[in-house]
């Protein structure tokens, strides 16, 4: 009965031992925590094995010859299996364990007939033994943590292997044993730690190669001469590494099986003619995106006629036919293409939408940061389904929109039109984009109220940048519908009234920015309902205190409320914990600063600016608790008494402004402590962006027998990080605005137009990186110390309206970098400063009011061309006479008188005697 059992099964198409060994892997890769993808197996009336998911039969032998098991156990920790399960698939040729979690086998594979096995993106850190599988042509081990692993040696036991994967392991040399294996035909070391020049001696070898993947590394020289002998390659990927020179332009005509080529992110230079691909017949992508913008590309001459039509052409930010600035012409006779990015290339001419026309299954287009002129035209009733990303920003493209913009892209998912010169109103028909996810028609002269259909049509709107325009009218009706936007950028237009209610509908609003317009009334309390990340509401007419609806703002990092009227100052409930960014700057705040923000903002707090309110009272002790203060504006108040000395426990402080209060006492010494001016590196400090990243539109795939595959993604970011840190400081003599990464290198302190008094502390010098410093208009006495000299990076030194006194130090002309220095209306005496490098550019404005001073270029001359030291009071003269007289007769009058005296006391005893007596 039991062999008749087992041929029935058999007759159904599946044996006994192998269905019962499926069991047994179902049983491993059960995961309590979810159900797995091998859940059917066994499972209702199908008993046929070979029918089950993931399992493949030969059709001769019905002997399991595919098991397909990737993401069957893709949740959970890391984890082993027993090899040993798959002892009854003697015949299989195919296994796939890829996105499983694991962290290698317990014990041996002992399958000598696997000629597929694919592991990729699990978590071995060994490779698994390879001995008994000398049939395998594919293996796929990419996306581990191979690095350290010692049997890459057994690799050279692979004598059939065609395709190697060994990407996205943290590999920091490329194991040698890989050059033995000549057989290969596909090679992937792509995004490891790779770098270096690239191993010529084994890599030249592999002459059978049909495709190679070795971007995101760090490799570096030039390309080898030897790909020219790769002449069945068919995909060449080296994007994202430091290759520079020139790109021989012999390579392509002798690889005429190409059909991909990514030279993207290296750094090229020299010049490059597109023509020697013409004869590539076979070429469906070429993506040369440079680094460097040292790359010369020829597209014109010599004149030539495409073989090939390309489905992506990428080139960017390269001098594209440097004297002409012409958009390649072959593109008239290219009807396939579904990527195009010519950004960055300074090209000119007319906008070409005849290229949407041509391509009718476009769906990428990129055109931005050229000098394209004319009208953006569509023709009559065109749709482009396909188009999904339009981008033409940064032109100096005019007129207005087409009015039937929507109609005619009708999918899109991204529209750029930003910092262009067009004008008009935004036409309706952009509500018929509902699934369009960013919109960005920043920058431009656009006019009128916003079409009601715009906002509550484009139900998908996640990005809606609208800055910097004419746009009037209240925005949002209550009946709006963008309930997925989570940046709205409405600054710099002249919107009007309340801030509009229809904003409370945008549930998941990070970013709001409606700083720059005429908004007015009071900050509505509901605002606290929203998500907020970043909110800038500044230079409006908003007024009273800030409502206490911000004390269910828990996530806010930048906020920037300066230039309104608002007053009362902040809750003391509000949370303020993750707070980088506080700008109050121009409003009604009185009194001191309470002392509950100590804990609020401790803990996060990068810029901190209240200047040019009313507030008094010290500067509070507890400002040293905001332990990672880079910013520091307290200026235009009526703050009194000392500097504090806490001050200088803000180690890492870059800009400070107590200007226009009434401060007095002396400048700290300790505030050569801190690191003022000291090159902070770029860690993201005042770094704003709140969402951002690459949105990846995969429109081509590569793959030798779906193993190793190459998708053409073409990254698009997307980010809401425009609104950058911005700080005004004075310096040079005018207020200047620092923004985005220039913080990390700007510096300064200003303590001007306070009372401070005393000398100037000589330790100020040793903030040898400082970039401005301005202690103009106090009471400081003493002279300029000489330590000053040692401020190498300074640019601007303001000592004016002071009471300093004595010479200025000659080694100031050292200052290399100094644009403006003043020290006039001092007390100063001396020659000035030798009229050598800056120091030749300041004129007599940098000196007046120093009534001793003398040299170039002040009128007064110096005596000799010697330093002129203060005259001495006529009264000195008369004094030295007076002296001269008394000296003359004072000594013999003094001798008579001494000698009178000894006669006396000799015989003083003897009468002194008789009258006791």
């Amino acid at each position: 009965m039991v062999m008749i059992e087992l041929q029935s099964y058999g007759s159904l198409g599946c044996l006994e031992d192998e269905r019962a060994g499926l069991m047994k892997l179902k049983e491993a890769f059960h995961n309590p925590a979810r159900s797995t993808a091998l859940h059917s197996w066994g499972g209702g009336e199908e008993r046929d094995c070979c029918k089950w998911e993931k399992v493949v039969c030969d059709n001769a032998t019905k002997r399991v010859s595919q098991l397909s098991l990737s993401q069957a156990r893709y949740f959970g920790n890391r984890w082993f299996l027993d090899a040993s399960l798959f002892l009854p698939f003697q015949e299989l040729q195919s296994l796939s364990l890829a996105y499983d979690a694991l962290a290698g086998f317990k014990g041996v594979l002992n399958l000598n007939k696997l000629e597929v096995l694919d592991l990729r993106s699990n978590s071995f850190t060994e490779i698994p033994s390879l001995d008994v599988m000398q049939s395998l042509r594919s293996l796929n081990l990419g996306g581990n943590d191979l690095n350290n692993s010692h049997r890459f040696k057994e690799l050279t036991n692979l004598t059939k292997l065609e395709m190697l994967h060994l990407g996205d392991n943290g590999l920091m040399e490329i194991p040698s044993s890989i050059w033995a294996l000549t057989s290969l035909k596909a090679l992937s070391l792509r995004n490891n730690g790779l770098n270096g020049l690239l191993p010529l001696r084994g890599l030249c070898k592999l002459v059978n190669l049909q495709e190679l993947d070795l971007s995101n590394n760090g490799f570096e020289g030039n390309l080898p001469s030897c790909l020219m002998n790769f002449t069945s390659l068919r995909l060449l990927e080296l994007s994202q590494n430091r290759f520079e020179g020139a790109i021989p332009s012999t390579l392509f005509p002798i690889l005429k099986s190409l059909e991909y080529v990514s030279l993207s992110h290296n750094f090229f230079e020299g010049s490059f003619s597109f023509s020697s691909l013409a004869n590539n017949s076979n070429l469906e992508v070429f993506e040369l995106v440079s680094d460097n913008n040292g790359l010369k590309v020829e597209t014109e001459n010599p004149p030539w006629t495409p073989l090939f039509q390309l489905k992506v052409f990428r080139l960017s930010n390269c001098k594209l036919n440097d004297k002409t600035r012409v958009l390649p012409s072959f593109l008239l006779n290219q009807f396939q293409l579904r990527a195009i990015d010519l950004s960055h290339n300074s090209i000119s001419g007319t906008v070409p939408m005849w290229l949407v026309a041509n391509n009718t299954r476009l769906e990428f287009l990129n055109l931005a940061n050229n000098s394209l002129k004319g009208t953006l035209t569509l023709h009559l009733n065109s749709t482009h389904l396909d188009m999904l990303w339009f981008d033409v920003s940064s032109n100096y493209i005019q007129g207005e929109l087409p009015p039937l913009i929507g109609y005619a892209f009708p999918n899109l998912i991204t529209l750029n039109m930003s910092s262009n010169l067009f004008q008009g109103s935004i036409p309706p028909s952009l509500g018929d984009l509902r699934v369009l996810d960013i919109l960005d028609l920043s920058n431009n002269n656009f006019s009128g109220q916003l079409p009601e259909h715009l906002v509550t049509g484009c139900v998908s709107l996640g990005i809606l940048k609208l800055s910097n325009n004419s746009l009037q009218g209240q925005f949002l009706p209550s009946k709006s519908n963008l309930t997925k936007l989570s940046a709205l950028f409405l600054d710099s237009n002249v919107f009007s009234g309340e801030i509009p209610l229809g904003i409370m509908n945008c549930s998941e609003l990070w970013l709001l920015d409606l700083s720059d317009n005429l908004f007015s009334g009071k900050i509505p309390d509901w605002i606290g309902d929203l998500p907020l990340v970043s909110l800038a509401l500044s230079k409006n007419a908003l007024e009273g205190p800030i409502p206490s609806g911000f004390c269910k703002s828990n996530e806010l990092s930048f906020l920037d409320l300066s230039w309104n009227n608002l007053s009362d100052g902040v809750p003391s409930c509000v949370n303020l914990s993750s707070l980088r960014f506080l700008h109050l700057q121009g409003n009604e705040f009185s009194g001191p600063l309470p002392s509950f923000l100590s804990s609020l903002l401790a803990s996060s707090l990068v810029t901190f600016d209240v200047r040019d309110n009313k507030l008094s009272g010290k500067i509070p002790g507890w400002i040293n608790s905001f332990s990672n203060l880079r910013v520091l504006l307290l200026g235009g108040n009526s703050f009194e008494g000392p500097i504090p000395f806490q001050l200088c426990d803000l180690r890492n402080i870059s800009m400070i402004d107590l200007s226009s209060n009434e401060l007095s006492g002396s400048i700290p010494s300790c505030l050569h402590g801190i690191k003022v001016g000291n090159e902070k590196a770029f860690d993201d400090t005042f770094g704003t962006e709140i969402y951002g990243g690459y949105m990846f539109l995969t429109l081509l795939s590569y793959s030798y027998e779906n193993q190793i595959s190459v998708n053409q993604d073409v990254p698009v970011p997307i980010s809401i990080s425009d609104i950058e840190e911005e700080v005004e400081f004075i310096t040079k003599s005018r207020s200047e605005t620092y923004k985005g990464n220039v913080l990390y290198f700007m510096s300064g302190i200003d303590l001007s137009w306070n009372k401070l008094t005393g000398p100037i502390p000589f330790e100020i010098g040793y903030l040898s990186d400082i970039h401005a410093l301005n202690l103009s208009h106090n009471h400081l006495t003493g002279p300029i110390p000489e330590s000053f000299s040692n401020l190498k990076q300074i640019e601007s030194l303001d000592l004016c309206h002071n009471s300093l006194s004595g010479q200025i130090p000659p080694k100031l002309v050292e200052l290399n970098y100094l644009s403006v220095f003043t020290v006039a209306y001092n007390n100063l005496s001396g020659r000035t400063p030798d009229r050598k490098a800056q120091f030749a550019t300041f004129d007599e404005h940098s000196y007046e009011g120093n009534s001793l001073l003398c040299g170039v270029p002040l009128e007064r001359r110096c005596i000799n061309n010697e330093d002129m030291s203060p005259p001495q009071p006529s009264y000195a003269v008369q004094d030295d006479t007076f002296k001269i007289a008394f000296l003359s007769t004072f000594w013999p009058t003094y001798a008579v008188a001494f000698v009178g005296i000894i006669v006396i006391l000799y015989y003083c005893p003897y009468h002194k005697h008789l009258i006791w007596m």
